[in-house]
């Protein structure tokens, strides 16, 4: 436990997830273009983001992003959107309100990127004030873009390879256009505990990620953290029905520094926490969600209050950190939150933070 001066001292480090509503008349201008790429569309982008970066500092965030506004589609594939060797009819997404999302499926070898996330920071970094925070993919997501059947002359290994490699470029990337944290996604943690209760599937998916994190330095993963959550669209999720407890003994097995997980939104927050203190390592931070973008509630700074004051009694304050749930618009297209609520929210986080710092400070 830390000493009364260290308390006084300290800070919980607060950061977002990423992405922020896209303003209506963009949503609409990139429906009536049909390509997310067409060049008419660079102004509306522009604005966005300035609009989105100018909104996320007002709102007291020591970190901020650009909201995700010219990510193609969705967090998931804006990477790999519009690939000529991929077809539509890949691996499915469904969501507890009915509908599915769809990623592209590997037809021929080899797999590249065709968009790196480097190229957002170049935008943010004209508007932004503050550090910039660039979330990527992660490879273990992407792999699903192989089909169960091997492509002729391209071995799965060979995409495996391939697919490293790219992720590796990304971040590196992101390094050098000055990103201060890069966070990989990794949504699908969860989802696939659903799709293979016998952890398999997990268990591959975190071996993976974690030959890509084997490529950085311990310095260099002091500055990468790991998202987790149950999926958030059109204000309903993936796996919010899987057990955390099934997820995060493996979860910090991830080579990482930090780790974002969801947990506003979860029933029994506390029995979560006991879990995040049992298997979470010493150089590892576990930034706790502390609002939940998929709830229509705009929560007040003393609501957060209390749930940081909850985490830290079972989570080493030195360790401890908040952030939102997930984006608030992970998929471009999703209209159910509206950017007012996405900030307000944010900013509640971010107060809530502070006051429950001052309390923790004077104990």
């Amino acid at each position: 436990m830390a000493s009364g001066l260290e308390l006084n001292l300290m800070k919980i480090p607060t950061e977002p997830i990423g992405s922020i509503p896209r303003p209506v008349e963009l949503i609409e201008a990139i429906a009536m273009a049909r390509d997310f790429a067409d060049p008419k569309l660079n102004p509306l982008y522009e604005e966005s983001i300035r609009d989105t970066i100018e909104q996320f500092e007002a709102t007291g965030s020591p970190i901020v992003t650009d909201g995700e506004q010219r990510k193609y589609h969705n967090f998931w594939t804006y990477s790999v959107h519009g690939l000529p060797n991929t077809a539509p009819d890949g691996f499915k997404i469904p969501f507890s309100a009915g509908h599915v999302r769809r990623m592209p499926r590997l037809t021929t070898g080899p797999f590249r990127y065709k968009v790196y996330a480097d190229r957002y920071l170049d935008t943010a970094k004209r508007y932004a004030h503050l550090p910039l925070k660039q979330a990527v993919i992660s490879p273990s997501a992407l792999s699903l873009m192989y089909p169960a059947e091997d492509i002729p002359g391209y071995s799965r290994q060979d995409f495996i390879d391939d697919l490293l490699h790219e992720h590796e470029i990304e971040i590196r990337r992101c390094f050098e256009k000055g990103a201060h944290k890069v966070q990989i996604d990794f949504t699908e943690g969860r989802l696939a505990v659903k799709l293979d209760p016998s952890g398999s599937l997990l268990n591959s998916f975190i071996g993976l990620n974690n030959l890509a994190l084997s490529r950085f330095s311990t310095e260099e993963r002091k500055r990468i953290g790991v998202h987790t959550c149950p999926g958030g669209d059109r204000d309903s999720t993936h796996s919010a029905d899987v057990d955390y407890a099934d997820l995060l003994p493996s979860l910090f097995e991830l080579r990482a520094g930090n780790f974002y997980i969801a947990l506003a939104g979860e029933r029994d927050r506390k029995r979560v926490l006991k879990i995040i203190r049992q298997y979470l390592k010493p150089d590892q931070r576990a930034f706790v969600g502390v609002v939940s973008p998929i709830d229509p509630h705009v929560d007040t700074p003393e609501e957060v209050r209390d749930r940081v004051l909850e985490a830290a009694e079972y989570i080493p304050l030195e360790q401890l950190g908040t952030t939102d749930d997930c984006g608030f618009a992970p998929f471009s297209d999703d209209t159910s939150t509206t950017r007012e609520t996405a900030f307000a929210k944010i900013k509640a986080r971010v107060e809530g933070t502070h006051l429950a710092e001052n309390i923790l400070g004077n104990r």
